[in-house]
């Protein structure tokens, strides 16, 4: 691998979709970026993902709706915690909900076909930090409600795996602490015992 292609993996970070904004995506990045989530191991060849663009007017209609879900579920709910679930999705230019859509009874394992959806949602958030775009993965509680899945034409077999925020920073990302490594690695031992 070259100095570069590591270095360009090490800078990926995720910006906050509260700092996300204009310009976005245009139809041929959207484009791109749609063609390299789809380059993820995909064992039986199931396809078991797909995208959903939320954009433009659908952003604050969205967030209206969550808005009515969020009191539905809480009517008790505060009006800072319904304004938050209002702006969800109203800063960045572009979301890109990344749908599980498991091949129920196949034999390949539906925790697989669920990290294939995964790995495309990373390589969304490779292809935006590539374009010099900003991205952050999210879920929360709509990734996870019915009501929710009801308005993004959810099937039985599929769930939310990510919203995928995109469009240009308006401060610059920051690292944060790291695991260290060494402590995450063990080796496997089959002789004693």
């Amino acid at each position: 691998m070259s100095a570069q292609a590591w270095e360009f993996l090490q800078q990926r970070r995720s910006v906050p979709s509260r700092l996300l904004g204009e310009p976005g995506p245009d139809p041929a990045q959207l484009q791109a970026l749609l063609e390299l989530a789809v380059h993820v191991p995909d064992h039986g060849r199931l396809t078991p993902w797909r995208f959903v663009r939320v954009a433009g007017a659908a952003r604050i209609a969205l967030g209206e709706k969550l808005a009515a879900i969020a009191l539905t579920r809480d009517p008790q709910a505060d009006a800072a915690t319904l304004d938050k679930d209002r702006k969800r999705f109203s800063q960045a230019p572009v979301v890109l909900a990344v749908v599980s859509s498991i091949v129920r009874g196949h034999k390949i394992p539906e925790q697989e076909q669920l990290l294939s959806a995964g790995l495309a949602a990373y390589n969304l958030l490779l292809g935006a930090h590539a374009l010099g775009f900003g991205a952050q993965w999210l879920t929360g509680w709509v990734a996870y409600d019915a009501a929710v899945g009801a308005l993004f034409g959810l099937a039985a077999n599929e769930s939310i795996v990510a919203f995928v925020h995109i469009g240009t920073p308006r401060e610059p990302a920051t690292e944060r602490a790291r695991p260290a490594v060494a402590s995450l690695l063990s080796d496997l031992n089959l002789t004693s015992g």
